[in-house]
């Protein structure tokens, strides 16, 4: 009688411990914010862009696990061209800041990964779009072509040095997720890479006209970098296994 009672109060708590880990399990926190850093390539009315850096801070809300809303901000510097070796020795540097909203979407959101290991190991990759505006303060920029150059001293190259525009962002990227003590999604290492398309001739400053220099194209940079997010908030529950 009293071997059956401690079974029975053995499985008893075995399940509700079992449970309580599979809940664990079910549920993720709503918000997370982080940080990150890398370079960027610019494609601009020069003849070529060079590498520059930028940095990073979001703040996101999760819809889902693999779902989220978010709020990007980043500063950082675009160069393109150079005075020796561009054709028309135009060259410049924007230190620029910028605000976006975005949404991502995973690849857990849309498939059953509880079936795969491969597709649980990549069950944070995803794609994102984006709107917001970027501000533009171009810092250093030939206006005259220098005076050891083909056609010295033409000029001035038309432009603004401040400018402030719609930018749209386009997003690839991939998240590890590594849990907490407790089985809780709570940390996350991000590795993204963004197209930013600019609505205006503002990114590098020159804004000449199309019947002497080849101006077609939105002004463009992109960025690669690594980043870190900690998730916190209220707890929501999901309908897959985390």
């Amino acid at each position: 009688m009293i071997f059956n009672l401690l079974k029975a109060t053995f499985i008893t708590f075995s399940l509700v411990f079992i449970g309580g880990f599979a809940f664990a399990q079910a549920n993720y926190f709503n918000m997370s914010y982080g940080f990150g850093a890398g370079i960027n390539n610019s494609y601009t009315d020069v003849n070529k862009g060079s590498i520059g850096y930028t940095v990073y801070g979001v703040l996101d809300y999760h819809i889902t696990p693999f779902l989220t809303l978010g709020l990007e901000g980043q500063y950082g510097t675009v160069k393109g061209g150079s005075i020796r070796t561009d054709p028309n020795n135009r060259q410049f540097v924007n230190k620029y800041t910028a605000i976006t909203a975005n949404v991502k979407l995973m690849l857990g959101e849309v498939v059953n990964y509880n079936k795969s290991e491969f597709l649980y190991n990549i069950r944070g990759l995803y794609v994102g779009l984006g709107i917001g505006a970027i501000n533009n303060n171009i810092t250093d920029i030939v206006r005259y072509k220098p005076l050891w150059a083909v056609n010295p001293g033409y000029g001035p190259f038309l432009g603004e040095d401040k400018t402030f525009e719609l930018l749209v962002p386009l997003n690839l990227g991939f998240n590890y997720y590594i849990n907490d003590g407790y089985g809780y999604m709570r940390y996350v290492i991000n590795i993204n890479s963004q197209l930013n398309y600019t609505v205006g001739e503002g990114l590098d400053g020159y804004n000449d006209s199309r019947q002497r220099f080849k101006n077609f194209s939105p002004d463009i940079y992109n960025t690669f970098t690594i980043g870190f997010k900690y998730m916190f908030g209220g707890l929501k529950y999901y309908r897959k296994t985390l």
